[in-house]
């Protein structure tokens, strides 16, 4: 008997649903409330008619749902590289999630880019992964035996290192100066990024950019000197609270990821107040757009 390929996939599926199999999963992240209500109006989670689901599970509230052509599932994971570790990993343990995709706000640390503009690095590191360090009485300070020279620049007593990292199949722990960002989603990012339509902040035509490097630590940045630093030692174009333990927790699950920043501020580089609350809706809904763009892009 011959059987057409959409007849084919529907036996597929209905052999899942009668075995309790489910099926893969686009986990969709923002960290905390703006970035959230900005995925939710995007892809109309609580519209009428929207297929959506919600559920649920130890205090996370997870949407399922299609959009353009995949199945996903959206919720918080963050604020902070703690919340953020956990909270994927969690959900990694309870879904058949595939790949993760985050789209949300960070902190300008290249001086070239302006509130607005996106950036989608092709790494990410620990910027607060350090050993702050007793003075010598010298001009210097007093190292412990076990602190290798990472050869980055310290910021006073606060000396930068990489993070001691495990999965499965390495043997043993593998000292991280960054994780990597998943080659393949990075290239369908770049096509996506092609075929945008021009968008705006503030009047100004806002610049969309995939590659270099993005820092996360468990502090709200906003210092000029810090950020000088951060750029000086990483060439980073952005600085947020959860990026790099997503990267963390995806190497070691060997889970394709892909970050999506807008940037709703300077980190301490703007003069005066730093302007987030104006900026972290509107900011999270560019950064929203972009991946949706992506979304499109990924093979169904």
């Amino acid at each position: 008997m011959n059987l057409s390929p959409r007849f084919f996939l529907i036996f597929l599926l209905i052999l899942a649903s009668a075995s309790g199999a489910e099926r893969p999963l686009v986990a969709i992240l923002g960290a905390y409330p703006p970035e959230l209500v900005a995925l939710r109006a995007e892809f109309g989670v609580e519209a009428k008619g929207s297929g959506f689901v919600t559920t649920s599970w130890r205090g996370i509230r997870f949407d399922r749902g299609v959009v353009a052509g995949h199945e996903v599932v959206i919720f918080q994971a963050g604020p902070s590289v703690v919340n953020a570790a956990f909270q994927l990993q969690m959900a990694l343990d309870h879904f058949p999630i595939t790949h993760v995709l985050f789209a949300g706000v960070a902190g300008g640390i290249d001086p070239a880019l302006d509130v607005g503009d996106v950036v989608i690095p092709e790494k990410w590191a620990y910027h607060s992964e350090a050993a702050y360090l007793n003075e010598d009485g010298k001009g210097g300070y007093v190292r412990p035996d076990y602190l290798r020279a990472s050869g980055l620049e310290n910021f006073g007593m606060m000396f930068p290192d990489g993070v001691r990292a495990v999965r499965d199949g390495e043997g043993s722990p593998v000292n991280m100066m960054t994780f990597p960002i998943d080659a393949e989603l990075l290239g369908l990012a770049r096509k996506a990024v092609a075929k945008l339509p021009p968008m705006t902040k503030a009047g100004r035509k806002v610049s969309v950019s995939v590659g270099g490097t993005g820092v996360s630590g468990p502090v709200f940045l906003d210092n000029a000197k810090y950020r000088e630093w951060v750029f000086r030692v990483w060439q980073a174009r952005c600085l947020d609270m959860e990026s790099t333990a997503y990267a963390h927790v995806c190497w070691a699950n060997k889970k394709p990821l892909l970050v999506i920043r807008g940037l709703s501020d300077l980190a301490g580089g703007q003069h005066g107040k730093n302007p987030i609350d104006d900026n972290e809706l509107s900011v999270s809904g560019i950064a929203t757009k972009v991946l949706r763009g992506v979304l499109v892009e990924m093979p169904k």
